[in-house]
């Protein structure tokens, strides 16, 4: 998620035979090759303060134009287009008795293709308020959209090497929602193989574990694709 990592990544990619991902395994050991393209945005509603309780006519709550925005928000979400809109976060009010003033909150967009991603991006940043409200977006998408053939390659190659050489089926999730450094790559056209890194599952929960025994095969894994590429 670093905002000045991404053209030093690319420029290193460009040099380079493959890129090679550590990012966790999936379902079982499986690697990834492909994901979902990422977008980010930052909503900010502003609407005009006033006394909850002598002046409450004059006032225009932001919190509640927001929460007509987050649901037009929400409701872009496709399963079937594998589109999904997320507010993640909202900030908003000033005290009790007041009517709110400002509102912010945060939008995660993920895509499946850079059409979608514009197509989408452009819906959010387009927001429009309601009289007597202002509302000001920013953001747009931060990871382009990576293909599972951009690695095509790569992942035949490495699926051997674990077949020959360590007794592994190494199976694949050509599509997933997490974005990942190897986005900037693959969007290049650079062979990228993702999910190197060990099994284990619930990311984010408090849950999450890696598994002790995925740890050596994923370590020789890397090792003879190091040797080999």
């Amino acid at each position: 998620g670093s905002v000045s990592t991404r053209g030093l990544i690319e420029d290193l990619g460009r040099t380079s035979a493959a890129v090679l991902v550590t990012e966790p395994g999936r379902d079982g050991g499986k690697v990834v090759t492909g994901r979902k393209g990422v977008g980010r945005f930052d909503v900010h509603v502003e609407g005009r303060p006033s006394h909850a309780g002598t002046r409450h006519a004059d006032g225009r709550n932001a919190i509640r134009e927001a929460a007509r925005l987050i649901l037009e928000i929400e409701g872009l979400t496709d399963y079937a287009r594998g589109v999904t809109t997320t507010v993640g976060t909202i900030l908003g009010g000033t005290a009790e008795n007041v009517v709110p003033q400002h509102c912010r909150f945060a939008v995660d967009l993920r895509v499946v293709t850079a059409a979608d991603g514009q197509d989408y991006a452009g819906r959010i940043l387009g927001l429009s308020a309601s009289p007597d409200f202002r509302v000001t977006v920013t953001g747009g998408m931060n990871r382009p959209p990576y293909d599972a053939e951009a690695g095509a390659a790569l992942y035949a190659h490495a699926k051997a090497l674990a077949r020959d050489e360590l007794g592994l089926d190494l199976g694949e999730v050509p599509l997933t929602g997490g974005g990942s450094d190897g986005n900037f790559t693959a969007a290049l056209g650079i062979p990228t193989l993702d999910g190197l890194g060990i099994d284990g599952d619930g990311a984010h929960t408090l849950q999450e574990y890696g598994l002790i025994s995925s740890i050596a095969p994923r370590l020789r894994l890397m090792q003879r694709l190091l040797e080999t590429l």
